[in-house]
């Protein structure tokens, strides 16, 4: 597949990384010196220095045979027109990072399509629908739904409580289970376990269950004293906590703590609801902090431009006695660090582009994928296919590569859990949990 992507910096770097496993055809444009000299240090990929709205340029790294375009600069008019250009020049597929919410709109999304624009990425909204799913689990550290809810994945962090510690899982998990442990991020390694395999003290345990059983894991993990979140503290101002604000359930009240008076004002006239405050101040300042509650407040969402800022932040709250802390971290060397801290749920908006962007990529196989950054895996539903080779065989019998498993399926609409000796059928929609494993060769099973 041939992928051109304009934009050399957060996104497109980080998504040329995530191409790149898969042994795709990428050509990066971007007018920056310095931004491709980064890609080309650290990539074996194609670079352009040249202008993304360049028709010249376009036309020089063979625009009409991109299978994908995807505009991820800094700017939004250069994605948009670029999109708009390669399209004409015969790409087949368009994506376009934005950086407002207009562009989002679903009522827009024909104009957006006669344009030639195909797909719209808006990092900051879809970092607030990850932010939105962490608070409404105080105790969980990540949620993904899977076919709107038919099976739930769960990442816990285990505590003392957890009653399930220590024990081979082929002495506590059977077939017929309601939930199965399809990861283990123990430290720097990410484990596909296996019957022998067993939970430890602080490891990061993903779960696949079903919504009717969610009180059942929360209970064997030991978590059934966290506090529902009520009350919401966000630290800065900017995109992405309006965004988060606007799908705030109504039962949640909030703050926004912002630093500069003229966002503050701004913000006044952005939210959505005037019954909650912003308060101009340093969120950093404990004595603001105290005055505004933080002792009653169950969690604390830190979403200004600096990852150390926010990981201090979280800190700094988690020692009021704040359960549930959230942290944008777009600096990817952090990530690994802010885990090593406890801080709790880690948002990077470009992870979460990439993801979205990865699907395009699975022939439409492939759905709600996403990078879960903190075990360094990806997860996707993937849609059993007529003839498929994945219908022909149990599970047992299909020889996965190393470092995939399936989590569950829906069939009709009806989530299943599945063990080994289970056969998927024609429409079966896959969970498909892969560590250091090319989804594209996954997908082949489904095609």
């Amino acid at each position: 597949m041939k992928i051109i992507i304009a934009g050399a910096y957060a996104i497109g770097n980080y998504l040329a990384s995530l191409l790149n496993r898969t042994n795709e055809d990428i050509t990066i444009i971007d007018d920056n010196d310095e931004a491709l000299d980064s890609i080309n240090s650290d990539l074996d990929v194609l670079t352009m220095h040249a202008s993304p709205v360049s028709i010249k340029a376009l036309r020089e790294i063979d625009t009409s045979h991109a299978d994908l375009f995807i505009a991820v600069t800094l700017n939004q008019e250069v994605n948009v027109t670029s999109c708009a250009l390669a399209k004409s020049l015969g790409a087949k597929h368009t994506v376009a990072r934005v950086e407002e919410y207009e562009y989002a709109k679903p009522k827009n999304k024909d104009v957006l399509k006669r344009m030639g624009i195909d797909s719209i990425i808006y990092p900051e909204l879809l970092a607030a629908q990850d932010i939105i799913n962490g608070l409404k689990m105080s105790w969980v550290r990540q949620r993904w739904d899977v076919h709107d809810g038919a099976l739930v994945m769960l990442g816990i962090k285990l505590r003392e409580k957890c009653q399930i510690l220590n024990k081979p899982l082929k002495d506590l998990i059977g077939p017929d289970d309601p939930y199965h442990i399809v990861a283990i991020k123990r430290g720097n390694e990410t484990i596909i376990p296996g019957g022998n395999d067993m939970l430890l003290l602080h490891d990061m345990a993903y779960f696949m269950t079903k919504k009717e059983y969610i009180p059942l894991v929360r209970q064997i993990v030991g978590k059934e004293d966290y506090a529902d979140v009520r009350n919401v503290m966000i630290m800065g101002g900017g995109k992405t906590a309006v965004r988060t604000a606007h799908i705030m359930p109504e039962y949640m009240k909030y703050k926004i703590i912002e630093i500069n008076p003229t966002r503050c004002e701004q913000l006044n006239e952005l939210l959505p609801r005037t019954a909650d405050y912003v308060i101009n101040g340093d969120a950093r300042d404990t004595s603001l902090l105290n005055e505004e509650g933080i002792r009653s407040t169950q969690a604390f969402v830190a979403l200004t431009g600096s990852s150390e800022a926010n990981i201090l932040a979280c800190l700094t709250a988690k020692r009021y006695g704040v359960r549930k802390t959230v942290a944008v971290v777009e600096n990817i060397d952090y990530v690994d660090m802010a885990e090593s801290l406890d801080i709790g749920t880690i948002i990077n908006k470009k992870a979460i582009a990439a993801s979205r962007i990865y699907e395009t990529l699975l022939e439409g196989k492939a759905n709600n994928v996403r990078f879960l950054m903190q075990a360094k895996a990806d997860v996707a539903e993937f849609t059993a296919a007529s003839g498929s080779r994945i219908t022909k065989k149990r599970i047992f019998e299909l020889g996965l590569p190393k470092g995939v498993t399936f989590g569950g399926l829906v069939r009709n609409g009806e989530g299943m859990l599945i063990s080994g000796g289970t056969q998927i059928q024609e429409g079966d929609i896959v969970v498909v949990f892969c560590h250091n494993a090319d989804m594209k060769r996954i997908e082949k099973l489904f095609n």
